[in-house]
């Protein structure tokens, strides 16, 4: 098989991975040129990848070898082509990273420090109070927005606005956090910040006023967080912009709705319908 083939395969892959798992950042990317797609794809499944491994059933050793693994692996994608990744039976997020970094700098360093988040995971399942939980989602989420900012930003060197990069990333994760309160739960892990739950007389992860004022209170917090990083559209193109703003757009009514649904987090997981999504999109287009 050509090397163009197998280059091509892996962005086919990638891309496959972010309509299934990622809708919110899938329908962002569809507004922006093929190879910025087809980078932030990349991006986004190796931060899939992440994810998977450390949420999921395998040993925690296991885990620790796997992601341990992955710090390897990215820097193979440093030193080798992506048809050499390829022609070594390499991972299609590994060989399309590869290949868009030929023409993104996207920082390695940011990705490393995604396995750095996954690897937390295993060895923390609470946070004492905010400033520790930043920490993770500095890693987990906020190390997403610097690896994308150059994807975004037009121009050989990328958008140099790693602050609002970072606290958007940030807020994005917030909102993650409260929508995934009870599965987070029924993986052992807590990331409300204890101290906060202890303030609000929470002893509980279970439907009451106390938690209900709790999440408002996180609720205004990502609001804030996310109305600060959304100046990084500022420093991109119109049609980058557009994307993070949709992406960004279809968090914030997601949080909307969990919030208009008194913050019960305990049943169906709050979903957007496509034609919502959709109408997210729309409205960003509009002048």
């Amino acid at each position: 098989m050509s090397a163009d083939r197998n280059v091509s395969l892996a962005y086919h892959e990638v891309a496959h991975v972010t309509r299934r798992e990622a809708k919110n950042f899938a329908y962002g990317i569809m507004v922006l040129p093929r190879d910025k797609r087809r980078a932030i794809a990349a991006v986004y499944a190796f931060a899939r990848e992440v994810d998977d491994i450390a949420d999921g059933t395998l040993p925690d050793a296991d885990k620790r070898d796997h992601l341990e693994r992955l710090h390897e692996v990215l820097e193979t994608v440093d030193s080798h082509s992506a048809a050499s990744i390829a022609d070594h039976g390499g991972a299609p997020w590994a060989v399309a990273l590869a290949d868009s970094r030929t023409r993104f700098p996207i920082p390695l360093e940011a990705l490393h420090a995604l396995v750095d988040g996954g690897l937390q995971d295993l060895d923390q399942s609470t946070y004492a109070d905010f400033a520790e939980l930043r920490g993770y989602c500095e890693k987990v989420a906020g190390a997403v927005g610097l690896a994308c900012v150059p994807i975004y930003k037009e121009g050989r060197y990328g958008s140099d606005d790693t602050e609002h990069a970072m606290t958007l990333g940030i807020a994005l994760q917030l909102i993650n956090i409260i929508r995934d309160v009870d599965e987070d739960r029924r993986l052992g892990r807590v990331y409300l910040p204890q101290d906060e739950l202890t303030a609000f007389g929470v002893e509980e992860l279970a439907p009451s006023p106390q938690f209900r004022e709790l999440m408002a209170f996180e609720a205004e917090r990502a609001r804030t967080y996310l109305a600060e990083g959304l100046r990084l559209l500022d420093s991109l193109d119109r049609r980058s912009a557009l994307c993070v703003g949709t992406f960004a757009g279809l968090y914030r009514e997601t949080l909307d709705r969990i919030e208009a649904g008194g913050f019960d987090v305990f049943g169906e997981k709050t979903r957007l319908s496509a034609p919502r999504k959709l109408a997210v999109v729309a409205r960003g287009l509009l002048p």
